[in-house]
Order: structure tokens, then C-alpha cells, then sequence
């Protein structure tokens, strides 16, 4: 896209040129060859230092947890010591590999490939899916949403009989559908449960290095230190990131060179041979060794591949091109220097493996790399918190999670959100998980287990897409599964195996995430199909808007539904004990789509109810999953008067064309009866009466605002079970879903609504 755009630039100017040089006389060759060589040079220049720049800020927002693993790899792998010297050379290799087939050629080469314009993660996957096939179980769907223009993908021509099949199947399994929603609230509850991990184990381990300078620090005292600095970090979390953002990517960048220049110091110093690692016969014979042992080893190899997720997550701030630079150049390298030199420090000092960072360093570095290592943890902690709140947010627009107050944190990053209860939540877990295990052998078991499910349901998701959209060749999608697909299955029966050594915190807090999560999605849809059902008909609603006993009254009024195919029950509930209607009627409902963020211009969908006098009309304010629900008062007023002029005008042209259309018909029939002057006149007439009315509308609007203003009416519907329905029914409806209502923000909080000028409407669903 960037060429074209510099090619379209080009032949601007050079056009330009051409005409200047005519018009004065001259040679117009002269002036084009210095603009078309100048032109495209300066583009060229602006859009590389553009790139450059974005890829030195995400080295700042993106790889701080995956920059921080050296801090504790080596001392998660070889948890009872090491055996036999060349058993490191093993575990460099096994590091080398995966870094390099997973963080580079996986995510970087691959998954990146399969944004959602541009945004990432979970939740990006699985509305791309959604829009390439009717797998959504979101009820809330419109033919019109295809219109939007994020909303279409840009397809390969050739169609394939295995994407063709794969997506009948998907479309029509309801069983399919289901699965492929918990797969992606799985993949969203680890993310979730890396952002507790990160915070633990980074910040403990950053803290640890005291031990290597004073034997005065107890366990007990480094563990109350990493509390006190994760509470400080949560404290912080409501001011947002925008104002210390920037000082991410030079504390980043000193931290990389650092470690890689202190690993090529230990590499010179302690064992240069140890590069032959590269050789993968190592790994073998690390295996025909150790076996078993080498095989429980690889959850904390794994930990190397920490934070791999978060160069797909956080895409939608950068670009990925951005990205791709920055791994390769500066990331990766450095990475594979720091664990080479740590891996031939130890093979000189076997006995210091269980503190292998700062053991390694140079002794005049110590004090300077441990408050550099504590700023990075928290940066990378950082990352891990903001990316949670980021994906709750989207979680929270698809309708698949609890009410929160979202809080927009910074007037020129959209993305930069902050949840309070979520963050007090994450606070909770995070001082509980540090204070109960207190090592990051403890936690590291832990944390392999999120980190491996969050890989593999990527891949999972991926291989869709693969299959579907991309229509890869299948021998490709073959070789994925076979290479990385089976690597990620091989590192997850390890990290299982740690369960009752702590993996199964991450698998009992994502189940308590997905429950929530499920209870709070499947209720939502009970109640809208409820609602869908029970709808008022038109014949109905002109029946109670012309009733004699209802009196209309100046204003406008909002009655905010979560419907969009028609007028809910509980208007009719509110007619029937309130006699009194505003002058004007705006049925509004706020809707996510599964997209990351619609345009301005197409954000309101308005419908005309018939009959037009009564002044009623439906609108859907459509948002994207990244987006943040503001008020939108005077933006809907401004809209709705557009909205009547363009019904107007079509309403104008349409008639201009049957009126056509019959004065055609009459003059092949010979029944020609009037003059073009009176044509002209009439339809002159009729334009001047349809811009009254038009006028006329618009004066009725303006007068209503001015005179009773905006009423917002909020539905606050209860919901029950029926009395024929199960015991599983009525826990999930009667105790789960109004626990966790009670408990959270209610909509006018979620939305924005002026409490001054909002009125509570409620009614009791029967399940």
C-alpha cells in the first residue's frame, strides 16, 4: 500500500510540473526530471524514518516481558542443578531453537500476517473468523453491518473446496460455534492470567540480585519488597501510560544492550566454544541423558518464548513492519547473546545456576543492572497490565464479559484504556501469588502453563484462518502443524506435568474467568432473543402513539435498548404506566461490532418507524472492539437531522424518477397532454414543497432539543427463570447472572448518561 501511495504522489507532481512548464513556455522535461527525482526520495525518506521510529517505541511497549526471561530461564530449567556439564549446551540449544521458531518465525513471520486491520490478539482472530463466516453467536447481527467498509476482507480469488468445506462446517454446527467461542474466552482468560504471572516473576526476580550483594536480605524481606513494588505499579495504573511511555524504549534499549554486551563479555571470558550449541545433536544427547528430567525441563525452557504474544497483541499500536525491525535487529540478537553468555558463565560455575543473571555479571555492573532490571520488570509488567485491559475492553464490547467502567486514559492513543476493578482484582492476585509462593521456581511452574495455552490456541485459531481465508496451500498448513504445532504440544504435556506444583493456579483462575465470562454471554443472548420475540409490531406501536388518553410532549427522548430489529417490551410497559410521550422518539441501541473500530462517519444507522408523522425512529450507534462508548448527545441530534434530509432527498429523486418513468410511457403512447413548461413547474413545486418539509423536520427537531432537551430512558431489565425451567437453568439465570449485575456497573455508568436527565425504566423477563 505504501508504494502505491508514493507511485500516486509521483504522477501528481509530475503532472503538475508538465502544466507549469506549458504554460510558461519552457521544456517541460527539465522540470519533471528534478521533481520525479526529488519527489519520491523525500517520501521514501519520511516514510523509513516513520517505520524506524515506531519500531524504536515498540521496543518500549512490546518486549519487555520477553526481554525480562533472562532473569529467570536458566534457574527454572535446571531446578534440582545441573548433572552433567554438556547438559547446558543442551538447554542453549533447546533455547536457540525456540526462540527461534516460535517469538521470530511463528509470530513474527506468520501470525502477524493475521491482524483484523491492523489490531491483534485473541479477540482479533476470532472476529476475523466471524466476518469470513456465521460462526458469531452474538445475536445482535445486521445485514447493513457488512456495509461498513472495515467490516470487508480482501479475499484470494481462488476459491478451494477445503476452505469451502470448513466453513460450511462451521456455519452450520451449532456445537462449532460454541467451541470456537470458548477456545477464544480460554485464549483471553490466559493472557489475562499472564498478566498476573509477569508482574510476580519479573519483579521477584529483579529483586533477587540483593542476595548477591548482602547475605543480610531473607527470602521473607525480598518477597515484602516485590510486593510493596507491585502495589506501587497498581497505584499507579489510573494516571495511564501516555506521560511515562516515552522513557520505555531508552530504559528497553539500555537493558538489551546491556545483557548483550555482558554476553558476549561472558562468551569471550568463560567458554567461547559454547556457540557450537547451534548444533541441534546437543539437544539429542541432552534427552538420551536426562530423559524424564529432560523432558519436565522444558517448562522452563519455555519461558524463554514469555511475552511472544504480546508482538501480536500490541500490533494495532504500530505497524507490522515496525515490529519485524525491531525483533530482528535488536530483540533477538540480543537475546541470543544474553542466554549464550549465561550458558558459558555456567559451564565454569555449575553451582551458581539457581541465581544465573546476576551471578554472571561483572562486579562493578552488579548495582547498575539491578535498578536497570527492576525498571525493565516493570516495564514488562507494564506491557502485560495494559494489554488486559485492552483485551477485556474488547471482550466487554463482544458482549462476553460483565459491565466494567472503561476509562480512557489518553486523548491520542485510543488503546490506552484503564479498568479500575479489574486492576484492584489484578493487584489482589498479584500480592496473593507472590506471597504464597515466594520463588520463581514455584511461580515459573505456573506461569509455563498460561504461557504454553495462550501459543497453542493462537496456533489453533490461526490454522483456521489458514485454511479459510488465506486458502494456504495444505501442505503448508501441514508443515506448521507438524513443526511448531507439535513443538507447542510437546512443551504443554511438560508444563502439565508441573500442575500440582502450581500449574493448575492458571488453569483454576482461567476457569473462574471463563465461567464468568460464559454465564454473562449466555444470559445476554437468553434475554435478547426474549426480547426479539416479544417485540412491538408496527400496527401496535401506531395503536399506543395515537391513543387520545397519551399526550405528547416537547423534547426528545433516547430509549436505549440492547435490540436492534425493533421496538422492545418495555416501552409498552412504560406507556402503560406512564401516559406521556416526547414529541420525538429515538430508539437507540449501542452495539459492538466485530471489527476493531468503524469509521465516523458510518458510526449511526438510522430507520424510519412508519408512519412517518409519528416521529419515531430507530438508531444503532455501531462501535469496534478497541473503541471506547462516549457520549454522543449533539453527534445524534446533527446525524438525525442528515438522516431526515437524505430521506427526503431520496424520497425527491425517487419520485423524479417514476414521474419520468410515466411521462416516457405516456409519450410512446401517443398520449402526450402536457407542455414541458408545466412539467417544469410542477416539478418545481414538488421541490420546493419537499425542501418545507425537510425544513420544516428539521425546525421540529431543533425545537424539541431546545424546548424539553434529551431524555435518556435506561432499560433496566430484570431476568428470572421460568417456573418450568431446570435447576441448571435457574443457578445460571436466578443466582450467577444477578449476582455478578448486582455486583458491577450498571449501563448509565458503562455509557456515560447524564444522571440529571435519565430516567430508569424496569421490567421483570421470564426465562
Amino acid at each position: 500500500m505504501s508504494s502505491a501511495i508514493v507511485e500516486e504522489g509521483h504522477a501528481e507532481v509530475v503532472v503538475a510540473a508538465d502544466s507549469e512548464h506549458q504554460l510558461e513556455g519552457n521544456n517541460p522535461s527539465l522540470g519533471m526530471t528534478d521533481v520525479a527525482a526529488k519527489a519520491p526520495a523525500r517520501q521514501d525518506s519520511a516514510k523509513w524514518s516513520f517505520i524506524f521510529n515506531l519500531a524504536f517505541q515498540s521496543i518500549g511497549i512490546i518486549y519487555g516481558d520477553i526481554g525480562t526471561s533472562p532473569l529467570y530461564v536458566f534457574s527454572s530449567t535446571f531446578t534440582n542443578g545441573i548433572n552433567h556439564r554438556d547438559d547446558i549446551l543442551g538447554v542453549l540449544s533447546l533455547i536457540l531453537y525456540t526462540l527461534t521458531l516460535i517469538p521470530l518465525v511463528k509470530y513474527v513471520f506468520i501470525v502477524l500476517r493475521a491482524t483484523d486491520n491492523g489490531e491483534g490478539g485473541t479477540f482479533a482472530m476470532y472476529s476475523l473468523i466471524c466476518r469470513y463466516a456465521k460462526v458469531s453467536l452474538i445475536p445482535s447481527q445486521q445485514a447493513e453491518d457488512r456495509e461498513v467498509s472495515n467490516f470487508k476482507l480482501e479475499l484470494p480469488g481462488k476459491r478451494l473446496k477445503l476452505a469451502s468445506g470448513l466453513k460450511s462446517v462451521l456455519e452450520n454446527s451449532q456445537f462449532a460455534k460454541i467451541f470456537l467461542l470458548i477456545m477464544t474466552m480460554l485464549g483471553t482468560s490466559m493472557v489475562i492470567g499472564d498478566s498476573v504471572f509477569t508482574p510476580c516473576i519479573s519483579v521477584l526476580s529483579a529483586v533477587g540480585g540483593i542476595k548477591q550483594a548482602t547475605s543480610a536480605i531473607t527470602e521473607d524481606m525480598i518477597v515484602g519488597i516485590s510486593i510493596a513494588i507491585l502495589i506501587c505499579l497498581f497505584m499507579f495504573q489510573r494516571f495511564g501510560t501516555g506521560k511515562v511511555g516515552y522513557s520505555f524504549a531508552p530504559i528497553l534499549c539500555i537493558w538489551f544492550a546491556l545483557i548483550s554486551g555482558i554476553g558476549v563479555y561472558n562468551i569471550i571470558k568463560h567458554d567461547p566454544t559454547v556457540v557450537k550449541a547451534i548444533n541441534p545433536k546437543y539437544i539429542v544427547n541432552y534427552f538420551m541423558r536426562n530423559k524424564k528430567d529432560a523432558w519436565i525441563s522444558l517448562g522452563g525452557v519455555v519461558l524463554c518464548t514469555t511475552g511472544a504474544e504480546a508482538l501480536f497483541a500490541d500490533v494495532g499500536h504500530f505497524s507490522v513492519l515496525s515490529i519485524r525491525i525491531s525483533m530482528c535487529s535488536v530483540t533477538f540478537p540480543a537475546l541470543i547473546l544474553a542466554y549464550t553468555g549465561q550458558a558459558a558463565f555456567l559451564r565454569k560455575h555449575q553451582n551458581s545456576v539457581s541465581d544465573a543473571f546476576y551471578a554472571s555479571l561483572p562486579g562493578r555492573l552488579h548495582w547498575p543492572m539491578f535498578g536497570v532490571s527492576i525498571l525493565a520488570s516493570v516495564i514488562a509488567s507494564q506491557a502485560m497490565i495494559s494489554g488486559t485491559f485492552s483485551i477485556i475492553h474488547q471482550s466487554l464490547s463482544l458482549g462476553c464479559f460483565p459491565r466494567v467502567k472503561v476509562v480512557h486514559t489518553s486523548a491520542n492513543h485510543e488503546g490506552q484504556v484503564y479498568i479500575p476493578e479489574v486492576n484492584y482484582l489484578l493487584m489482589l492476585a498479584c500480592v496473593c501469588v507472590t506471597a504464597g509462593f515466594k520463588t520463581t521456581e514455584k511461580i515459573g511452574n505456573a506461569y509455563g502453563v498460561a504461557v504454553v495455552f495462550v501459543m497453542t490456541l493462537t496456533s489453533s485459531l490461526l490454522v483456521l484462518i489458514m485454511i479459510m481465508i488465506w486458502k494456504t496451500n495444505i501442505f503448508l498448513v501441514i508443515s506448521y502443524i507438524l513443526i511448531i504445532g507439535s513443538v507447542e504440544l510437546l512443551y504443554l504435556t511438560s508444563v502439565l506435568h508441573k500442575f500440582i506444583f502450581g500449574g493448575y493456579l492458571p488453569l483454576a483462575f482461567s476457569a473462574v474467568l471463563m465461567t464468568i465470562m460464559y454465564i454473562w454471554n449466555d444470559v445476554y443472548r437468553r434475554k435478547y432473543l426474549y426480547e426479539l420475540e416479544h417485540k412491538i409490531s408496527p400496527a401496535r406501536l401506531k395503536e399506543i402513539s395515537t391513543n387520545k388518553n397519551l399526550c405528547r410532549i416537547p423534547g426528545i427522548a433516547l430509549f436505549y435498548s440492547e435490540l436492534v430489529q425493533g421496538i422492545p417490551p418495555i416501552f409498552e410497559h412504560y406507556v402503560s404506566n406512564v401516559p406521556a410521550l416526547h414529541s420525538i422518539l429515538v430508539f437507540v441501541s449501542i452495539k459492538s461490532l466485530p471489527i476493531n473500530k468503524v469509521p465516523d462517519e458510518e458510526r449511526f444507522f438510522f430507520r424510519r418507524v412508519e408512519p412517518r408523522e409519528l416521529l419515531v425512529y430507530q438508531c444503532v450507534v455501531r462501535y469496534g472492539y478497541k473503541e471506547v462508548k462516549m457520549s454522543f448527545e449533539e453527534i445524534l441530534v446533527r446525524k438525525l437531522k442528515e438522516f431526515q434530509e437524505e430521506t427526503f432527498m431520496n424520497c425527491q429523486i425517487q419520485v423524479a424518477n417514476e414521474n419520468t418513468a410515466e411521462k416516457d410511457a405516456e409519450f410512446d403512447g401517443g398520449l402526450v397532454h402536457r407542455s414541458d413548461e408545466h412539467d417544469d413547474e410542477m416539478a418545481k413545486q414538488f421541490e420546493e414543497k419537499l425542501q418545507e418539509i425537510i425544513v420544516q423536520q428539521e425546525i421540529e427537531v431543533d425545537k424539541a432539543w431546545e424546548a424539553g432537551g434529551i431524555v435518556h430512558f435506561v432499560g433496566e431489565s430484570e431476568v428470572i427463570a421460568s417456573k418450568e425451567a431446570s435447576m441448571m437453568k435457574r443457578i445460571l439465570i436466578d443466582y450467577a447472572y444477578n449476582f455478578l449485575k448486582k455486583n458491577l456497573r450498571q449501563s448509565q455508568e458503562v455509557f456515560d448518561i447524564p444522571h440529571k436527565r435519565m430516567l430508569k425504566v424496569g421490567m421483570t423477563y421470564q426465562l
